[in-house]
């Protein structure tokens, strides 16, 4: 029998019912668990799931071949939220058993995706009437960073966003501030006021004495050439605080 006829003979014999059962008992056990996960998040939405199966569900597409629930645990186990997974840097996500340098890389892709979002929702709108969303962009982009940020947002004379900047970012618990350069760089981009953000990586947004003299330092240089300070915003992993909300400005 030439190769090719062998070739053909074994492709055309029905495969006997031992075969067929070896095959289907060696299917992996987790293949159906995705079906199953993928049905529950069409049939009742992403509410209905819990943080690790949401996980498990961006993991599948990262991880083809493997059940991905220990590592979405593992995951959720080291840092607490989906949010704060997310959040974390590429070093630290390595170091959760399964999870390797593209799929750290692609995480950090899903979060700058879902920052890019947050950022369309206040982009070019009215931000005071828009507060929520500001606050969601704040947190999404600041609140898991392992070192100080110090941001501003550039309102037009609308209160529209014009312009995002991070101005400086510094060490775990300070950020150098000089409020001429936030002045110049308002007169630079024609803004009329602006809202300053910084965040605390201990994850306490409570002021401290020097963000509030900070803070007021910058209004005054501000109302000599017409530029109002909105607020100035604390992010902490928890939660805001604001300093207008606080009557400390």
């Amino acid at each position: 029998m030439s190769d090719d006829d062998e070739r053909s003979f074994f492709s055309e014999a029905p495969m006997r019912p031992v075969a067929k059962a070896k095959m289907a008992a060696e299917k992996p056990h987790y293949l159906g668990h995705r079906d199953r996960l993928r049905e529950r998040f069409a049939a009742a939405g992403p509410d209905a799931l819990p943080d690790y199966e949401l996980l498990e569900l961006l993991l599948f597409r990262l991880i083809p071949r493997a059940d991905t629930k220990p590592a979405a645990k593992a995951l959720l186990a080291r840092f607490g939220t989906l949010a704060e997974v997310l959040g974390a840097p590429v070093g630290l996500l390595q170091e959760v058993k399964g999870i390797g340098p593209t799929v750290a890389l692609d995480l950090k892709v899903v979060a700058a995706t879902a920052q890019r979002m947050a950022r369309g929702e206040v982009q070019g709108r009215e931000i005071l009437a828009s507060w929520t969303q500001l606050l969601a962009y704040c947190r999404s982009a600041m609140a898991f960073e392992e070192r100080e940020q110090f941001r501003i947002l550039f309102l037009d004379k609308k209160n529209a966003l014009i312009a995002d900047e991070v101005q400086q970012t510094g060490t775990v618990d300070h950020t150098p501030v000089y409020p001429r350069e936030v002045v110049r760089r308002a007169l630079e981009l024609s803004a009329t006021a602006i809202i300053l953000v910084h965040n605390h990586p201990s994850g306490d947004p409570t002021p401290s004495r020097a963000d509030i003299e900070m803070t007021k330092e910058i209004i005054e240089a501000g109302k000599r050439l017409g530029i109002a300070v909105h607020d100035h915003i604390i992010i902490g992993r928890k939660g805001y605080a604001s300093m207008k909300g606080l009557l400390l400005i």
